[in-house]
């Protein structure tokens, strides 16, 4: 995006010129976003560790965690350190981008991979375009990225959904909002909450859709599951993993995107199609409208009206 073009930028939102760079890696005047390891710190670039040495201010998520990796890079922090965290990153940009106008280098870095990408950043991106400050990256390490390449599924088109809901109903609902994505899907999880996760998606998805769950992602112990959901489902009760992880899981096919589709079928088509399954599989009216209205999720995730659907399957036995 144009925006984000650091110098350039700048110019053509009526900044003033930049003075001469710090050093090859670092300009006077500009934000930078750096990547920093996720795991193996042997990935922390060369632009980095100058940024680190030579930038004027430094904003990290945790400046304990910044000073152990300048440790392990044996590199000094040359610029005034400050918390720049989910509690105080809006508080704290314009602070910043007065330093910035005013001529300082601010390095803007996140405990592990890429600001703004599950971490704080975005705050100081959207004022830095807002008052026409440069902003730019120094590219590195990313979760995503690392752990799309490796799960052997589709990377033309993806997309990044971040950590799923905390909560069992609001996690079901937002998986149903994408039963009929093609793209590839990446999530985060925790291991405290991977168990039920997986259950939601095999509930949602089908035990059948490929997937690989990517932890400890470039450290000693990274581990890439690759199966269907099922499959990992079934190895998490055999060896529960440990560590943060990125799951990334195929989108539906041409044919599963159709008939998910929450615009495909109004509530009399589904009665319609709760009385033929009745019939065809001996169930129950109620329990078919159950397994239809599971299985035909609105576009916001909720189920469709059980209720309205049983009324209006019961009127059209009423007629026939």
């Amino acid at each position: 995006m144009s925006s984000m073009n650091g110098r350039s930028d700048g110019l053509t939102q009526g900044g003033e010129s930049h003075e001469e760079p710090i050093s090859p890696s670092v300009s006077r005047g500009t934000v930078v976003l750096a990547a920093t390891p996720i795991g193996n710190v042997s990935d922390a670039s060369t632009r980095l560790v100058e940024l680190l040495q030579s930038a004027d201010l430094v904003a990290a998520e945790d400046t304990r965690r910044l000073y152990d990796l300048a440790n392990r890079l044996g590199v000094r922090v040359g610029g005034r350190v400050m918390a720049y965290h989910d509690h105080n990153e809006r508080r704290m940009a314009d602070p910043i981008l007065d330093q910035v106008r005013d001529g300082a280098c601010a390095l803007v870095v996140s405990d592990a991979g890429m600001p703004t990408i599950n971490d704080p950043g975005m705050a100081i991106v959207r004022r830095a375009i807002e008052r026409g400050i440069p902003v730019t990256c120094a590219p590195g390490p990313s979760a995503v990225l690392d752990a799309l390449a490796l799960s052997g599924l589709p990377t033309d088109r993806f997309c990044y959904e971040g950590f799923l809901p905390r909560r069992h109903q609001e996690r079901l609902r937002h998986l149903r909002t994408l039963r009929s994505e093609e793209r590839t899907m990446v999530f985060y999880e925790t291991p405290h909450r991977i168990d039920q996760a997986m259950q939601d998606l095999q509930e949602v998805f089908g035990p059948d859709r490929l997937m690989a769950l990517c932890r400890e992602l470039t450290k000693e112990h990274e581990q890439i599951r690759r199966g269907t959901v099922g499959d990992i489902v079934r190895s998490l009760q055999e060896d529960p993993p440990r560590g943060e992880m990125v799951l990334v899981v195929a989108g539906a096919s041409a044919l599963e995107a159709r008939r998910n589709d929450p615009e495909a079928m109004d509530d009399r088509q589904l009665a319609a199609l709760a009385r033929d399954l009745a019939r065809s599989e001996g169930l129950r009216l109620k329990e078919a409208i159950a397994r239809v209205a599971a299985e035909h999720p609105l576009a916001d995730g909720s189920l469709p009206n059980r209720k309205r659907i049983y009324a209006l399957a019961v009127e059209e036995d009423e007629e026939d």
